[in-house]
């Protein structure tokens, strides 16, 4: 069974952030670009940017846009 579309958008977007495709501070395409872009709803979008914000990848800036974090979980050392 494949995985809620949410899921696997936040999968995506976190594999390009750990791949290096997105870098610490890249403002993230707008909800509107990634609904075109991933053929999804805007609930699709918004499940998967909180997910991710949960876990350290993204921060949103009111008004202005979601960016990569400075300090995504897998560029920290343990």
């Amino acid at each position: 069974m494949a995985p809620p579309k949410w899921v696997a958008l936040a999968d995506e977007i976190r594999r390009q952030i750990t791949a290096g495709e997105l870098q610490p501070g890249d403002k993230l395409p707008s909800t509107s670009q990634l609904c075109a872009m991933y053929k999804v709803s805007t609930i699709v979008i918004r499940n998967a940017m909180i997910t991710l914000k949960a876990e350290g990848f993204v921060e949103g800036v009111p008004g202005v846009g979601v960016y990569v974090t400075k300090d995504p979980p897998i560029g920290r050392k343990s």
